[in-house]
């Protein structure tokens, strides 16, 4: 019986979701699956597709060349820097992202890490476990939002969604962007180390890749100051980790919370030392509700794309152009 299913690579975790939708609508070659993943490859080089099903694996641009006929990778998550995107947008290649089903989530994380930070709330719960509060009460935080102003380094829809949430808390806001945008009512900082110098929180939630490495670098945090507090739930590359170290050693900065590292899962020593340091692991996203949503629209734009349509969510540097269809 013949069939006219299309042929999928899919490279990373076998997840419930991907793989019974991906096998559902595709005949799925499975690379998580087998012991030799080279090889593998080698020999299913006709595939027009790949699913990726976890932004720690790599695709670079060498190997969506070792398939001639690849239109299209559709990745879990809603960064795509795992991703060689130049390679794709020169190739023909369509890149799929899973954005907007994770925004309240990351947005909901953003502001626990922050209130951890802030309020010291993980400590004090290590106190208490310790049965310190025997003996004494916690002591009091030095800080509280009560009189911050919270800086949006990026804002994007989950920056948007951070910001609503602290408006409701009550806490003012700005943000800095390459360009200011026209659909937001907060104040815009065209200089990022001028709003660094006027806030005293810096909540970091932009894209990974070249642009943005260390975006955050020793000159942003000085200007952040020595009761500036940074929040990363964005890329650990966008700070640079060794300049924060130094920066909290020297108490140059008072404290930082992050869900996002350099070389994750490798958290630096130095970090784990600190007290005024909460650390996240990267759990942005990471309820199983809002996961399996993901995964599932992973699956939905190569449903899209096996039935000839355009993808749900391609990524702005390779849109959906006819000559992907067919």
């Amino acid at each position: 019986m013949t069939t006219d299913k299309r042929e999928v690579l899919l490279i990373g975790p076998l997840k419930p979701v991907v793989v019974k939708g991906l096998d559902a609508i595709c005949t799925v070659h499975k690379v998580a699956a087998v012991q030799d993943p080279d090889a593998f490859i080698a020999a299913h080089s006709n595939v027009r597709a790949i699913a990726c099903s976890d932004t720690r694996e790599l695709i670079p641009g060498s190997l969506m060349a070792r398939l001639p006929n690849l239109e299209l990778v559709s990745s879990f998550g809603v960064g795509y820097d795992h991703m060689d995107v130049k390679w794709a947008a020169a190739h023909n290649v369509v890149l799929t992202n899973t954005p907007d089903v994770l925004t309240e989530e990351v947005a909901d994380t953003a502001l626990g890490l922050l209130l951890c930070t802030v309020r010291e709330f993980p400590q004090a719960e290590r106190y208490l476990r310790a049965g310190k509060w025997l003996e004494r009460n916690y002591p009091l935080t030095k800080a509280t939002l009560r009189n911050r102003t919270v800086g949006m380094v990026g804002m994007g829809a989950i920056g948007q969604a951070i910001a609503r949430r602290l408006a409701a808390f009550g806490v003012p806001v700005v943000y800095h962007t390459r360009k200011p945008r026209r659909d937001v009512s907060y104040l815009y900082c065209p200089s990022l180390i001028e709003m660094a110098r006027a806030v005293d929180v810096l909540m970091v939630i932009v894209p990974g890749g070249a642009a943005t490495a260390n975006l955050i670098n020793a000159e942003v945090l000085a200007a952040l100051g020595p009761d500036g507090i940074l929040i990363n739930m964005a890329r650990g590359s966008v700070v640079d980790e060794p300049a924060l170290i130094k920066a909290l050693q020297d108490k140059r900065i008072m404290a930082a919370g992050l869900d996002v590292f350099a070389k994750e899962p490798d958290v630096p020593r130095e970090l784990i030392a600190m007290d005024n340091v909460v650390l996240f692991p990267h759990l942005g996203s990471a309820s199983v509700y809002t996961r399996e949503k993901m995964d599932q629209l992973m699956v939905d734009n190569i449903a899209a794309w096996a039935a000839g349509k355009p993808p749900l969510t391609p990524v702005a540097e390779t849109p959906w152009r006819t000559w992907n269809k067919g």
